[in-house]
């Protein structure tokens, strides 16, 4: 993408910046559909989630370890932990109210189905920021 002119690559890294956006906003948008065409907000706790997850790792990873490597540090084995928990909490949190009886199928697939736009959209983000010529932070 080296030979493009800076106007196209500033398009095409534009393009991708609206695409993430367009999927966060398609995540908020189901997790508010689950909710609203219900009339149950019962769903909107497993926000509690999605909220919680950076945490660990804005308070305990360090700039210079990465997350993804081996790492003999306390602190990113904790975050590792921390964000793991998170994460299974996003999916826990809709099962148990479905097997309690308190959401229905429907509010649950429309949750799920948040959830992993929510995933996919920072799976995203991880696959843009590790390019060369392109980095939001």
């Amino acid at each position: 993408m080296a030979d493009l002119p800076g106007y196209i690559q500033t398009c095409l890294n534009t393009g991708k910046l609206v695409s993430l956006a367009i999927l966060v906003s398609g995540g908020i948008v189901l997790q508010i559909l689950a909710c609203a065409l219900y009339n149950n907000w019962w769903p909107m706790l497993s926000v509690l989630t999605y909220v919680l997850l950076p945490m660990p790792l804005l308070f305990f990873a360090g700039s210079s370890d990465s997350v993804f490597s081996e790492s003999d540090n306390s602190w990113v084995n904790f975050t590792k932990f921390l964000t793991g928990a998170s994460t299974v909490g996003g999916i826990a949190i809709p099962s148990i109210l479905k097997h309690a009886g308190v959401i229905g199928w429907g509010a649950f697939a429309m949750e799920l189905s948040s959830y992993f736009v929510f995933g996919l959209t920072v799976l995203c983000y991880l696959w843009m920021s590790d390019e060369d010529d392109y980095s939001i932070l």
